[in-house]
């Protein structure tokens, strides 16, 4: 079995955090976000994957190269220009003669991938989508499905009065190539707007599958926000975290002063320093290399890796990216911070 991921997007609504990489690559819990998405399809057998970039593709092959350090085998396919969603699938039909699975690269979710790939299976589906259910999907693609779980209606983004069903297209897609050779090659193509009603269209049977209990599409600095308080409280269950059962999780040994206080949950990534007197946490993460000075207070705010914070400054709620170094005796609150925003004085509030 192999695995598609589309994650050539320019992350437009996710900026200023997507200035230096693309959206696949924001750290989550410390982790970038596709590596905690292949980290659950590894769980399920799952060790051939595609990744379909375009923006930043170096980054992202810098990182995980050619997967054997993940367990995994990685190809490559970088689009000249952005080719939709279908098009970039299509743009890799040379890899896959076989059923396979589809990922937009920036969600979240406990879908069991094992259970999908039965379930498409019995429903001998062309192609199976995962829905979730939301309560406004007006932002949306709203999928129609009859009584047997088959899908017989496509509507993307529709007004308040034109919502009648609450389920929508979660991003993750179980193919059979055959549909590739549906897939016009060489332009932009949607697969929501274009190829799926086609496929209802020729009478092709495209299953919908229920069995998301959570979902997050990490899309602006709200839901990346989202994401970690869901990871804090449990929601967002994470292979290797479990703050119910340790307060303060570390990839590594960590240096801390004996005179530092930690309140959990906290999530220190490798090689951090804290110094004495200063208060982490709670509802913080501290990404490798990140080193946070005497008397320093972190408080609900995410820090990437290479972040140094000098003493005495305090962060409450805020995003600081990687290589920032933020001045002592600074009180931040409610903030983004990029090493350019520091440099230029300037913060977005979230």
């Amino acid at each position: 079995m192999k695995a598609l991921f589309l994650v050539g997007g320019l992350g437009t609504r996710l900026r200023p955090l997507t200035d230096r990489m693309p959206k696949p690559m924001v750290p989550v819990m410390g982790k970038p976000l596709l590596e905690r998405n292949m980290e659950a399809l590894k769980l399920h057998g799952i060790r051939e994957i595609v990744l379909s970039t375009c923006y930043r593709p170096e980054v992202i092959e810098q990182y995980f190269g050619n997967g054997s350090d993940f367990g995994l085998k990685i190809r490559y396919v970088c689009e000249e220009s952005p080719l939709g969603t279908g098009g970039a699938i299509k743009n890799c039909e040379q890899y896959f003669d076989d059923t396979f699975l589809v990922f937009n690269a920036d969600i979240l979710s406990n879908i069991n991938y094992s259970e999908m790939l039965r379930y498409h299976k019995r429903k001998k589906a062309d192609v199976t989508i995962a829905v979730t259910q939301v309560e406004n999907p007006s932002a949306y693609g709203v999928i129609e499905y009859d009584e047997d779980g088959y899908a017989y209606l496509f509507k993307e983004k529709p007004a308040p009065h034109e919502v009648v069903s609450h389920f929508i297209n979660a991003g993750v897609y179980v193919f059979e190539p055959s549909v590739l050779w549906k897939i016009a090659s060489g332009r932009p193509v949607s697969v929501e707007r274009e190829v799926f009603p086609k496929l209802l269209e020729q009478g092709r049977k495209i299953a919908v599958y229920k069995g998301c209990n959570y979902w997050l599409d990490i899309g602006t600095p709200e839901k990346y926000i989202q994401a970690h308080r869901d990871g804090f409280e449990g929601r967002l269950h994470l292979p290797e975290i479990n703050f119910h059962e340790r307060a303060v999780y570390s990839a590594s040994d960590p240096h801390i002063s004996g005179t530092a206080v930690l309140r959990g949950p906290v999530c220190l990534g490798r090689n951090v320093r804290i110094e004495a007197g200063a208060a982490v946490g709670p509802n913080v993460v501290i990404g490798d290399n990140g080193q946070i000075g005497k008397k320093c207070k972190v408080a609900n705010s995410i820090l990437w890796n290479n972040v140094v914070l000098e003493d005495g400054a305090e962060l409450s709620e805020c995003i600081v990216t990687d290589g920032s170094t933020v001045e002592g005796a600074s009180k931040l609150k409610h903030s983004i911070y990029t090493p350019d925003m520091i440099k230029s004085a300037k913060h977005l509030a979230v």
